[in-house]
Formats: C-alpha cells, sequence, structure tokens
C-alpha cells in the first residue's frame, strides 16, 4: 500500500483556497480552513511525542478534520452540519485491552461520531450491544500484521479485479487475505461461514474451485505464506454487464482505503461495516480516554518490557499519523461530491 501524508497534505492545503462542496462560504468555510489548520498542527505535533501522549493528539487533530468533513459535505444541511461533543462512549477499563467496549449515542443524535457515521453510510449502535475493541482494531488493513489476541480474526479482505472493457456475465474478484484456519480447512462451508461476516460479499454466485472426493472445494492460491486468495463470481443482470456496470457493483459491494478496495468485516452485533475513517475514529477515541482518564493503566498497556500489546499500540499510532491525511483527503472529495 503505497500511502504519501505529504501529497495528501498538499491537497488538503490546496483546498482551503477553492472549497468544495457546501464549505464554499459563510460560517462552513471559516470551520472548514481553521478545523484543517487544527488537524495537522495537531497530527504534526503527536510526530514529537511519544505513545504516552500520542493518542489524544491523533484523536484530536482526527476529530478536528471532522468538522472540515461535515462543512464541506453536500449530504449535510441546516446546521447539521455543526458536529457537537463525541458520540461515543469507551467502557470496561477494567477487561483484557482487547476487550474494552465501545458503545455510541443513538442514531439521529448531534454527536460527532453519529454525525458522520450516518452521513458515511457506516452503523452506529447506541448502547448495546457493546463493540469490542479488537473488533475495531481488526477491521483496519495497518493491523493485519497485528493481533490483539490468538483470537480467529475477522480482517479486512483485498478485493483486486480486472474489470476490462468488455461486456461480461461475471463480476470476477481476486479476494485476498484469506486467513490460515479458513484455508486449511479447505470446504464450501468453512468459506461460507467466515464470509457471512462480511456483508460486501452477500449474492456472490460460485468461486474458483477444485474436486476433491467428488466435492467441489474452494482452489485457494497463497501469494505470501499467510495471505489466502480465491477467485469469486457474482453474476451481472443481462442488461447490466458493460465494464461499468461491473465497476458500479465491485465499488457497492466493498469500501475504499487509500485507493485501494477492500470487503470489510462487521463487528460482531452489526449488520454492516464500519467506514474506515470511523474505525479510526473509535480505535483513536478508546485509546485517546484511556491515556487521558486512566494514564496508569494505558502506562501499563505501552510498556514494552511487560505488555504484549506495546508493540502493536506503538505502529498503530505511528500508521494513524501516516494514513489519517489521505483517508481525510479522500473522504472530504467523497462528501463533497455526492448529488
Amino acid at each position: 500500500m503505497q500511502i504519501d501524508p505529504l501529497e495528501a497534505w498538499e491537497r488538503l492545503r490546496s483546498s482551503r483556497a477553492s472549497r468544495p462542496g457546501r464549505a464554499s462560504g459563510g460560517a462552513r468555510a471559516k470551520t472548514y480552513s481553521t478545523a484543517l489548520e487544527q488537524a495537522q498542527q495537531m497530527l504534526r505535533a503527536a510526530e514529537a511525542v511519544g505513545p504516552q501522549t500520542r493518542p489524544l493528539l491523533v484523536f484530536y487533530g482526527l476529530s478536528q478534520a471532522g468538522r472540515a468533513i461535515a462543512a464541506a459535505a453536500v449530504g449535510l444541511r441546516g446546521e447539521d452540519w455543526n458536529l457537537l461533543a463525541h458520540g461515543i462512549h469507551v467502557t470496561g477499563y477494567h477487561k483484557d485491552f482487547a476487550d474494552i467496549e465501545i458503545r455510541t449515542d443513538p442514531a439521529g443524535s448531534s454527536g460527532s461520531f453519529v454525525r458522520l457515521s450516518e452521513l458515511l453510510e457506516s452503523p452506529v449502535w447506541g448502547g448495546t450491544p457493546a463493540v469490542r475493541l479488537e473488533d475495531v482494531w481488526d477491521a483496519l488493513p495497518v493491523n493485519l500484521q497485528y493481533p490483539l489476541s490468538t483470537r480467529d480474526r475477522l480482517t479486512p479482505l483485498y478485493a483486486a479485479s480486472e474489470i476490462g472493457s468488455e461486456d461480461h456475465p461475471l463480476l470476477t474478484v481476486e479476494i485476498g487475505d484469506i486467513p490460515d484456519h479458513v484455508v486449511d480447512a479447505g470446504t464450501r462451508q468453512a468459506l461460507d461461514g467466515y464470509l457471512a461476516a462480511y456483508p460486501g460479499t452477500a449474492g456472490r454466485d460460485s468461486f474458483v474451485f477444485r474436486t476433491a472426493a467428488g466435492e467441489e472445494v474452494p482452489r485457494y492460491e497463497r501469494h505470501l505464506p499467510n495471505a489466502g486468495w480465491l477467485s469469486v463470481h457474482w453474476e451481472m443482470p443481462a442488461e447490466s454487464r458493460s465494464a461499468q456496470d461491473r465497476l458500479e457493483r465491485l465499488r457497492a459491494m466493498t469500501r475504499g482505503y487509500a485507493g485501494h478496495r477492500y470487503f470489510f468485516p462487521a463487528p460482531a452485533g452489526l449488520s454492516r461495516e464500519l467506514h474506515s475513517l470511523m474505525a479510526w475514529w473509535v480505535l483513536l477515541y478508546a485509546l485517546s480516554m484511556l491515556a487521558r482518564y486512566q494514564p496508569a493503566q494505558w502506562a501499563n498497556h505501552i510498556n514494552v518490557d511487560s505488555s504484549r500489546h506495546a508493540v502493536p499500540i506503538e505502529k498503530v499510532l505511528e500508521q494513524a499519523m501516516h494514513h489519517l491525511p489521505t483517508l481525510i483527503a479522500d473522504t472530504i472529495e467523497e462528501v463533497a461530491t455526492w448529488p
């Protein structure tokens, strides 16, 4: 994954002279420019500190960028763009790091997380059930190599497709990063059970298979030692088989992340997957609340001499500073150009 945060900041700074979407004038324009400047300064400041305080600066940098996103969004009218409060809550600090619990305010409320989630067609879940920190951690591509526990994981599945230019009755997608326990099982049942957690894969018609003991089973390939791949097919309607139709189908089934497409898992209890920016929001909010309100526990979690989570936490905070500028810029373009 090639990500250039400097190029992303250039895009964001350039947008302030010709503000996108509904941020073209008035209070929304001032909020857009000021919030982006604050976001950039906070994320730059985060580079100069260690993990003791870094999550505070990174989260509030993202939070201010969220205000710029809302200011530009054509889907937010009236005063709906003016974000108030957080709209998200963390409990269960006494539990294992992976089991910390996150809840949101109800749908339709004015908290930043709820308002932006609804704008981006990302779920909110009110008071219950809680979403576990590990489920959100695993939903980010940057954490693929950094598990928090030994549980079977639901991680993003890379979606690669050569659409071509000709009409075709099938949309074929090469799905990557299928975990070892699914590949090793080698059965249709194991595959179907695993993909049930990925809403975007619904409606698939077939896959490339081999015959084993008279049964058609998935024909996986390994491009990397721990990454199984499988070609999966979706049948297109007779009237919608052009390259553009198939590209739109792929985009509808997947979500983008820094120029790539992924099938993302839905955290347990939710009907659909989180938008990647909102997954980062959940994770960074939880880490910032730990650092701010539970400093002793936070110190234990980031102690490299005693905590198995210390290095993964360091890595995810480093990646946040690297990835967020691109995700913010992409999200602004997304919400500012919707009809």
